[in-house]
């Protein structure tokens, strides 16, 4: 059975004034009722209570409160996004209790918390609440038809979309398209040396094969002075002012401006890999970990894992083959020449990018380790350990 993913494709929205009103209209109710839901599950725990279910919690916090002087303005927006909005408390309290017995991978997570005003806000439709009309635009019930700008067709009929406003009040439609793994496949490659390991780093972004490097664009870096001096401006403005609304846009437009163009310097790299190798090794790094130690900072603006997992997902679409190594594999200390460990180690081998082998052999760092890594791919492809 072809496994199905769920792709998102976001699109700016520009909505007239009477629609943001509405919009702003629709954030509110839907941050008030997940912060009721949240409460709701925080008394029944202080209680020693059994925690109210998802259908309980509609009744009370949508149903009924509609009917209440204090929550009668629920009634003013769609119930869709107020019942998605539960949903998602829901799952919150499934992935934490998940977490703390363990029988949900990953990370752990802690408990929901409340929404703020400030920040992104969001609020989601099913087919229930929206609807793609002929002329392009984007109809959400109880807004209106919203004007989109559409830079490419989506590959399938969405099952959801949500309305975003960012923190500098731009507006995105996100629509969720479900597709099958390999719905983008890409002409097989017919050149059998194309292939590649990636060695991934922070002095170097990633060294492909034949020492091809990836230079590290450090976005973050490059505008962190500037990034510190409107923080700092900011934190003189007065709470509740004019003032502090204007900086702290200010603030907020430096930071989406360096996230839009990591983002659109990750696609174009992974792009430009999947589209010229036919299979793709790499490493699988413990980002966690490495963003915890002394170049946090730096493994942060790198953003290794957001590349690895986009590099996964476009593999997996185009039909290449994507092996991850284990991130146990000495690929940095092994000579890819004789095989002995005689590599750098430890902290005090970082600073070391040239080294001998006692074989006489001499390396490169980065150009050995992606030789090793892309070796040791194939040969877990070969013995069939590999999902690809």
């Amino acid at each position: 059975m072809v496994p199905v993913v769920h792709l998102r494709y976001s699109f700016r929205v520009y909505p007239t004034g009477p629609q943001r009103q509405s919009l702003a209209r629709t954030f509110g109710c839907v941050r008030t009722v997940y912060n009721d839901a949240v409460a709701a599950r925080r008394a029944a725990y202080e209680a020693g209570a059994k925690y109210p279910s998802a259908v309980a919690l509609a009744k009370s916090l949508i149903t009924d409160a509609k009917r209440t002087p204090d929550r009668a303005w629920l009634g003013a927006v769609s119930a869709v996004p107020l019942q998605q909005v539960l949903r998602h408390c829901d799952r919150a309290y499934r992935n934490f209790f998940g977490s703390l017995s363990g029988k949900r991978q990953g990370a752990r997570v802690g408990p929901p918390r409340f929404k703020r005003r400030s920040g992104t806000q969001t609020a989601e439709y099913t087919r229930r609440g929206f609807r793609l009309k002929a002329n392009g635009r984007l109809y959400i019930a109880k807004v209106g038809d919203l004007k989109v700008a559409w830079s490419r067709e989506l590959p399938a009929e969405p099952s959801s979309v949500t309305i975003v406003k960012t923190p500098t009040g731009k507006y995105y439609a996100s629509f969720v398209v479900a597709a099958c793994d390999g719905a983008d496949l890409a002409e097989p490659l017919t050149d059998p040396d194309a292939e590649t390991g990636i060695d991934l780093g922070l002095k170097s972004f990633a060294v492909l094969r034949g020492g091809q490097t990836i230079d590290s664009p450090k976005f973050f870096r490059q505008m962190e002075r500037k990034l510190k001096k409107a923080q700092r401006a900011l934190s003189r403005k007065q709470k509740g002012s004019k003032n502090r609304a204007k900086a702290r846009l200010k603030v907020a437009k430096i930071c989406e401006k360096t996230r839009n163009r990591r983002d659109d310097w990750l696609n174009q790299q992974v792009a430009a890999i999947i589209g010229e190798n036919q299979a793709v090794y790499v490493e699988d790094l413990n980002v966690r970990g490495l963003s915890r130690g002394r170049s946090a900072k730096s493994v942060h603006d790198a953003a290794l894992g957001m590349f690895l997992n986009r590099l996964e997902s476009k593999a997996n679409r185009a039909g290449r083959t994507f092996v991850k190594v284990d991130r146990f594999f000495p690929s940095t200390q092994l000579c890819s020449a004789c095989g002995a460990l005689t590599g750098p180690k430890g902290l005090g081998g970082l600073r070391v990018r040239e080294w001998a082998c006692e074989c006489g052999a001499e390396h490169d760092r980065d150009a050995n380790a992606e030789l090793n890594i892309r070796r040791e791919g194939k040969r877990l492809v070969a013995a069939g350990h590999a999902d690809t």
